[in-house]
């Protein structure tokens, strides 16, 4: 997969790309990363890439010019099956689904806004979607694209290695991730559950299945609506209302 960033500020992305999965997924092969930036098509002496807006109001606007010839310079293949997505706001809240929906292309292009907004028409007209990392402000979609790089990057075949290791990960079945232990096995008087060193591998699979149906239904118990549950999810449920006396 090859994903582009159109942002103002490419430095930013050194640091998280360097480093870890997505470093080694680059280094592989597995994933290509290139950074444009708009103010490289201007044609004024001081690459201004923002102006007033229409109407009035406080701030600045990015222009949609250079913005636009921007995602144009790697959106010249035609044949390619790609994503042109705008960080915005205001956009499709970015979950799990959308991250394996995103690894199914072959390009990605984020389009990163910056000071005040970004020039309407490039929503209308440049991007194919908008999407948003959740309900808050930022000082730019800087951020958001990285985020969307690491959750895409961890769906493609071959960056996590272990080729089941994503599946296990919270959210990737629309579950929290069960509860996960290592060496030593009791510290401090805490004690590793005693399933997890029995050797039983079907015990295992069961034991942290209703460990992550405990822990949805804890802590995120809305994400349980929108999950198909098997006949064996639903005796899970029933043994951990038991074990809650009900409650």
């Amino acid at each position: 997969m090859r994903i582009d960033i159109v942002s103002l500020f490419p430095d930013m992305f050194d640091g998280p790309f360097g480093h870890s999965i997505i470093k080694r997924a680059t280094d592989a092969g597995l994933l290509t990363i290139g950074v444009v930036n708009p103010r490289d098509f201007t044609v004024d002496k001081h690459h201004i890439v923002d102006d007033t807006p229409f109407g009035g109001g406080s701030g600045m606007v990015m222009k949609v010019d250079p913005v636009c010839q921007a995602v144009e310079s790697v959106t010249v293949d035609q044949e390619v099956r790609r994503r042109v997505i705008l960080m915005c706001p205001g956009g499709q809240t970015f979950d799990q689904a959308k991250a394996r929906e995103l690894a199914g292309y072959e390009q990605l292009v984020l389009v990163a806004g910056h000071y005040e907004g970004m020039d309407d028409r490039v929503r209308e007209h440049v991007v194919d979607e908008a999407i948003s990392i959740g309900d808050y402000v930022l000082t730019g979609g800087e951020l958001p694209a990285m985020v969307i790089v690491d959750a895409v990057a961890r769906m493609l075949p071959g960056v996590l290695g272990a080729s089941d290791a994503a599946i296990d990960d919270s959210f990737y079945t629309g579950l929290l991730e069960y509860p996960q232990y290592t060496r030593p096995r009791e510290y401090r008087g805490w004690e590793v559950p005693e399933v997890l060193i029995s050797g039983d591998h079907a015990k295992i699979a069961r034991w942290r299945r209703k460990e992550s149906l405990r822990n949805t239904l804890k802590r995120r118990p809305d994400l349980l609506e929108s999950v198909k549950l098997t006949p064996e999810d639903a005796k899970l449920l029933r043994e951990i209302s038991d074990e809650q006396g009900g409650r």
